[in-house]
């Protein structure tokens, strides 16, 4: 069900289980409803479907902020819940500049040690954003490589 304005069409709740409820204007629900970001590093709050179990998209999302607050707030929730993309601020340092090595980090999550495989694992998202697979397969993201430091930027160009 494709709709310009989704917030006339459904209605999102939690139920007691905290599994998102999906009741859509023909009444009918659809219990433990994923939302699921069509380009969750580029765009992430536009272009979201409510999957069904069963994989069936229930409802289509253009932009989130089109949604009444309480709705968007629910499936931010449940984004957040599942999704686990650390995004790095700084490099502090490298335990060797060829793989494997372990990367001392600074994230908006906290403080971590990533240990790269090898330099396969550092993916480009354009010009200025990086994807870093670490071997434990967390996924950290580099969302501009112009507002790192210095140092940071020094590091990485030595594994690009």
């Amino acid at each position: 069900m494709s709709t310009e304005n989704p917030a006339a069409n459904f209605q999102l709740a939690r139920d007691p289980f905290g599994r998102l409820v999906f009741t859509g204007a023909d009444g009918e629900t659809h219990e433990a409803v994923v939302p699921v970001r069509a380009f969750p590093i580029g765009e992430p709050e536009r272009g979201i479907a409510l999957v069904s179990p069963e994989g069936h998209e229930l409802a289509w999302i253009d932009r989130l902020e089109a949604l009444p607050e309480g709705i968007a707030a629910l499936i931010r929730e449940e984004l957040e819940s599942r999704e686990f993309v650390p995004e790095i601020k700084r490099l502090r340092g490298v335990s060797s500049f060829a793989c494997p090595s372990t990367w001392d980090i600074e994230t908006d999550r906290g403080d971590a040690l990533l240990v790269l495989k090898g330099e396969e694992d550092i993916r480009r998202l354009g010009r200025e954003r990086l994807l870093i697979a670490d071997t434990h397969g967390i996924q950290y993201l580099v969302r501009d490589l112009t507002a790192l430091d210095r140092g940071s930027r020094k590091i990485l160009d030595r594994f690009l």
